[in-house]
């Protein structure tokens, strides 16, 4: 049996749809959540969101060892968490670092991630459809067997 790719989303992503549309759109999480599933197809996804950097750190252990790939939205932590960061250092499958708005289009504050550094591919700035998109190309890179 195949092991499913983690989506996980960080810090007030459960907002999506309410909080700010005009950056971030109206596609709620439940939505998005669809726009994966469909993505992986037979490969199945696990999704989830947190508001807890603890309850992350926690899913990323668990997705090094049950999932075939990652992608990550990690919200505000991807500006500050370095336990996070340590966290997706041992993951050694595909790892999407991905972004709804373009981070570097935004105020400078967003500009620098953590994240980045450790993940395979990062992707920003396709709004909510990106996820879609993210799914597919890690799916491909799990069968051409590419490692982070």
């Amino acid at each position: 049996m195949t092991k499913p790719v983690y989506v996980l989303n960080g810090p007030n992503l459960n907002r999506l749809g309410k909080r700010e549309p005009e950056i971030y759109g109206t596609v709620t999480l439940a939505e998005v959540e669809e726009i994966c599933a469909r993505a992986a197809g037979d490969t199945g996804v696990v999704f989830r969101q947190t508001n807890s950097e603890e309850r992350m750190i926690d899913w990323i252990h668990e997705a090094i060892d049950d999932s075939c790939a990652l992608l990550i939205n990690p919200a505000a932590f991807t500006f500050y968490s370095m336990a996070i960061m340590d966290a997706l250092k041992m993951y050694s499958h595909p790892l999407i670092e991905f972004h709804i708005t373009n981070i570097h289009r935004r105020e400078k504050m967003y500009h620098h991630s953590l994240v980045s550094g450790v993940a395979t591919a990062v992707m920003a700035g396709t709004g909510p459809r990106g996820y879609g998109h993210a799914v597919r190309l890690l799916l491909e890179m799990v069968a051409e067997g590419q490692a982070a």
